[in-house]
């Protein structure tokens, strides 16, 4: 198995990578990798043994990670890109992963620029997968096993979470007549305010202390959207957590967020 250095790690000196798994994640990973210039088996289907290769990715659903380690001889290194699963899948090879944190919708798709959760079993595995990552233009960082499922249950929030949100959005102002292709620049920019500033990017009623605004809004989602009441109650209840917090932090020195709305 080649040593690899973040440093210098070029994608040559992988050697035969072989990725297993014919879908959009393997097929996407098998073009960037050919892009660079890396030698890819590949993707190869599942139950394939990656015979003579010197790293091999499992593109495979997280319940078949196991399985499909357990058919490649002793040797090369064996890594996966499951955003929820350890390593331990993977023993008794020298193992790692690698979790692109984006969405993958083709063959075409770009990891450029996009962060990556890393982690090894040995300090060699975790090189190595830095060193991929590095060569494909993504900026890893380490995530360890024991954190693996608050990461990755962070990451759904961050993006699974959003649209059901967005969701409740649009049925509530499609009671009003409203399009949700409105709401999309509100909602970029809040996503680059909170990016900025994280909790100093709340704004709106709450954040304002108008609990009259609130009641409104609150008998609104009760007439049109019963069903989701409860959901609603529970958002305010958080984010008038988060407005506390907010207003601490600005006490404490922090600027507040720019561009508070009036809404």
């Amino acid at each position: 198995m080649p040593d690899l250095d973040p440093d210098h790690a070029r994608a040559g000196s992988f050697g035969v990578i072989a990725i297993v798994g014919d879908g959009r994640v393997g097929r996407s990973m098998a073009a960037a990798l050919r892009a660079v210039g890396a030698e890819v088996r590949g993707p190869l289907g599942r139950g394939d043994t990656a015979d003579d290769a010197d790293l091999v990715l499992l593109a495979v659903p997280d319940a078949e990670i196991a399985a499909a380690a357990a058919l490649v001889a002793p040797g090369p290194f064996v890594g996966h890109f499951s955003g929820a699963s350890t390593l331990e899948p993977l023993a008794p090879h020298e193992a790692f992963s690698i979790h692109p944190l984006m969405t993958v919708a083709g063959a075409d798709a770009s990891f450029d620029g996009v962060p990556a959760a890393v982690a090894g079993s040995t300090p060699r595995a975790l090189a190595a997968a830095r060193a991929l990552a590095d060569v494909l233009g993504m900026a890893p960082f380490e995530v360890a096993d024991a954190d693996r499922a608050a990461y990755h249950a962070a990451a759904s929030i961050a993006s699974n979470f959003l649209v059901t949100l967005e969701w409740f959005a649009e049925d509530l102002a499609a009671t009003a007549g409203v399009r949700r292709e409105v709401f999309a620049p509100l909602v970029r920019a809040t996503v680059e305010n909170w990016q900025a500033d994280g909790v100093a990017a709340l704004t709106g009623p709450i954040a304002r202390g108008d609990d009259e605004t609130v009641a409104r809004q609150r008998a609104a989602v009760r007439e049109r959207l019963p069903e989701r009441a409860q959901l609603f109650d529970a958002l305010v209840a958080a984010t008038r957590e988060l407005a506390a917090t907010r207003t601490s932090t600005v006490a404490r020195g922090s600027s507040p967020a720019v561009g508070e709305t009036s809404w």
